[in-house]
C-alpha cells in the first residue's frame, strides 16, 4: 500500500514514516511544507491511502490557521475527488475542534472538508480528534508540555508550573501510529471517528514530579516503575531528550582483597541487580537469610556454591561456570557461599528480591 503522509517531517509524521518504512506491506510517500500544491497533486495520484497530518498550530498571524488547516485540507479533498478513486483518508484533527477559537474553528473546518468528500464520493474518511500527543522527536518549548518538561529536566533546566492541579489528557505517539496503521488496513466507508486508546490522565504537577523522578533515579539507583502504561511511555520519551554526554553514568564501586561489588539497578518492588568479582581461590558470602532470596549467574570463571541448612546441618554444593549459563538460587534458612575454583577472576551477576536495608538487614553471618 502506497501511503501519502502530509506533514511527514513533523513530530507525528516522523514517527509514522519510520514505522511505515519498517513494514513490508507499505510504501511511504512524503509531503511537507517545502513541497508545492503541484507536488501534492502528483503524489495523491500515486497514493493508495493518505494520512493528513499537515497543519498549522503556532502561526505568526491568526489568518494562517485557516490557510494551513481548513484550506489545505479542502484542497487535498478536491485532489482526491479528482482521481475518481476512493482513497482512504485519515485526518488528524484536535480536541480543540469543539472550541470557539481560531485554531479550533480551522480544525473543525478541515473536518467538514473531509465529511463533504465522503458524502459526495463515498470516500472513506476517518477523523481523529487528538488530545496532547507526546513521544520521541517532539519539539520542546512549542506545543507539548511533556516535551518541554522532559527536555528541561534532562538538561538540568528549570520548569515552570503555573497550575499544578490542571488536568491533562495524553496520547503516546507509538500507540497513535499503531492505530493509524490499523485504520489504513480497514478504513470503513464514509465518515467515521477514529478512537484514540489509551488516553492517559494526569495533572500538570504529577507530570512534573514523575519526570523529575526519572532524573533522580541515577543517584538513588532506584528505578521508577517503567514497565507499563503512562510511566513506561513517559520514560521512553524522557531519555530521548538526554544530551549525548549523559547517555552513560558512573556507578559506585566497592572493592576489597576479594574483588569488587557494584550495584547497577534497584526497583521499588522487584529487588535489585548487581555484579561482583572474585579472585582465584577467594570465597564470598558466608551468611543466610530468613526471607531474602537471590539468583546468581556466573558469567566468567568457575564457581563452587556451598550450602548448609542452619538447623539440620545438611550440606550441598553446586559447581557451575561461565561456559554454561545456569542460575543458582539461594534458599531462606540455608547458609551459602561462593568460591572461585578457577584460575582467572570470576564475574557473577546477582539479583536479590529486595533492596538491601542496613537498618533491618536480613543477612546473618554463618559458616558453610
Amino acid at each position: 500500500m502506497k501511503v501519502l503522509v502530509t506533514g511527514s517531517n513533523g513530530f507525528i509524521g516522523k514517527n509514522l514514516m519510520v514505522r511505515l518504512g519498517e513494514l513490508a506491506a507499505f510504501e511511504a510517500i512524503e509531503f511537507d511544507r517545502q513541497d508545492s500544491l503541484a507536488d501534492l497533486a502528483e503524489r495523491v495520484t500515486r497514493s493508495d491511502a493518505i494520512v493528513h497530518l499537515a497543519g498549522v498550530n503556532r502561526p505568526k498571524n491568526v489568518e494562517e490557521f485557516a490557510a494551513g488547516n481548513a484550506d489545505l485540507t479542502g484542497q487535498l479533498c478536491d485532489l482526491i475527488a479528482a482521481t475518481n478513486r476512493k482513497i482512504p483518508l485519515i485526518i488528524s484533527s484536535s480536541t480543540q475542534a469543539a472550541l470557539a477559537n481560531p485554531y479550533g474553528e480551522s480544525k473543525r473546518a478541515a473536518e467538514v472538508a473531509g465529511e463533504l468528500l465522503a458524502e459526495k464520493t463515498g470516500n472513506p474518511v476517518v477523523v481523529y480528534r487528538l488530545p496532547n500527543v507526546f513521544g520521541k522527536w517532539c519539539r520542546p518549548n512549542y506545543n507539548s508540555v511533556v516535551a518541554t518538561f522532559c527536555h528541561n529536566v534532562a538538561n538540568d533546566l528549570p520548569i515552570e508550573i503555573r497550575a499544578p492541579a490542571a488536568a491533562l489528557e495524553l496520547v503516546y505517539v507509538d500507540d497513535l501510529v499503531a492505530q493509524f496503521i490499523d485504520t489504513l488496513c480497514a478504513a470503513p466507508a464514509g465518515v467515521s471517528r477514529g478512537v484514540v486508546s489509551p488516553v492517559y490522565g494526569i495533572t500538570l504537577g504529577d507530570l512534573a514530579e514523575q519526570i523529575g523522578a526519572f532524573r533522580n533515579c541515577r543517584d538513588s539507583l532506584v528505578s521508577e516503575r517503567v514497565g507499563t502504561g503512562l510511566v513506561r511511555a513517559l520514560y521512553a520519551t524522557y531519555v530521548t531528550y538526554l544530551p549525548l554526554a549523559k547517555l552513560a553514568y558512573d556507578l559506585p564501586k566497592h572493592g576489597d582483597e576479594r574483588g569488587v561489588f557494584v550495584e547497577m539497578l534497584k526497583t521499588k518492588d522487584s529487588g535489585q541487580f548487581s555484579f561482583f568479582t572474585a579472585h582465584p581461590g577467594t570465597t564470598r558470602g558466608g551468611h543466610y537469610h530468613h526471607t531474602k532470596t537471590e539468583k546468581f549467574l556466573v558469567v566468567k570463571g568457575s564457581a563452587r556454591f556451598g550450602f548448609r541448612h542452619v538447623v539440620t546441618d545438611e550440606q550441598y554444593e553446586v559447581l557451575t561456570s561461565g561456559d554454561k549459563p545456569q542460575v543458582v538460587e539461594t534458599v531462606p534458612g540455608w547458609a551459602h557461599d561462593i568460591t572461585n575454583v578457577g584460575v582467572d577472576d570470576m564475574v557473577v551477576m546477582l539479583w536479590a528480591n529486595e533492596i538491601f536495608d542496613r537498618t533491618r538487614s536480613d543477612t546473618i553471618a554463618a559458616k558453610v
